[in-house]
């Protein structure tokens, strides 16, 4: 999802998608646990983003193309496509320990990333099968890419094929470039909405903690990836429909697993 520019520390707070989604989980947080004292150890929201934009996962790939890069893509249509639910695990463990430790800065950094991985794999343009292509165009796997340009320009056997291919990654509909555009208006859409009713009710945080947070990850994957909006954006644009899909389904749904993220490690960290 699009966490603006990542050249300077503040990028993306004005329009980031996944700033205003800390924002607003951080927000639905402290409702939560409004009379637990416990909510005194967790991250501000100021915190929390200090590690996105050009401290986040965005920004390592400008400064260490393809260098532990994390990969936050999931396929819906494979239950054992799970990389990117041990890395929302491992942070989950990592922030439960850094929260135990008092350690406010380690902790905004595991919530922040959790978050980052989360908002990432419940976006309907992370469920392409976007390494399967990058290997299909480059010739490489994604992590053999290894600067800016490599990432950016394909090479094809001859100055055609350059053409043909580059095209295809960032032309009209191109596999990137439509990537980028949908982001682009879900960030378009959630900017004059406030979503004020996205706090888990104590029924739906109940049924969340009899699951655990995996299932309920994987639960709303599902519940996104039933919604088709990529495959509608790439047919027809963004639309009004994609747009009040954005306000009214998308964007909660992430918001409360977001938040439930956290919580959960909050409540692993100080039993409330």
């Amino acid at each position: 999802m699009y966490s603006g520019t990542t050249f300077r520390d503040q990028s993306g707070h004005l329009v980031g998608v996944h700033q205003r989604i800390d924002q607003l989980a951080r927000r639905d947080l402290g409702q939560m646990c409004s009379h637990h004292v416990a909510i005194l150890h967790f991250p501000s929201s100021r915190d929390i983003l200090h590690f996105e934009g050009n401290n986040g996962p965005d920004g390592i790939k400008r400064k260490s193309p393809s260098v532990d890069e994390p990969w936050h893509y999931i396929d819906p249509t494979k239950p054992d496509d799970r990389d990117l639910v041990v890395m929302i695990l491992d942070h989950h463990y990592n922030l439960v320990q850094a929260l135990r430790q008092n350690n406010t800065v380690r902790a905004a950094f595991e919530a922040a990333w959790m978050s980052h991985a989360i908002v990432d794999g419940l976006t309907p343009a992370h469920h392409y099968p976007l390494s399967d292509k990058i290997e299909e165009l480059w010739g490489r796997p994604k992590e053999e890419r290894l600067t800016v340009l490599d990432k950016n320009f394909i090479h094809g056997t001859t100055g055609l094929d350059t053409i043909n291919k580059n095209w295809e990654y960032w032309g009209a509909k191109g596999v990137f470039a439509t990537h980028i555009l949908f982001e682009l208006g879900v960030a378009a859409s959630m900017r004059t909405a406030r979503f004020a009713d996205t706090c888990p009710s104590p029924e739906w945080v109940a049924e969340a903690e009899q699951l655990g947070l995996e299932t309920v990850f994987l639960r709303a994957v599902q519940r996104v990836y039933a919604l088709d909006m990529y495959h509608t954006f790439w047919r027809n644009g963004w639309t009004t429909g994609l747009a009040l899909q954005t306000r009214n389904e998308l964007i909660p749904e992430i918001i409360r697993t977001v938040t439930f993220a956290w919580y959960s490690a909050l409540c692993e960290a100080y039993p409330l």
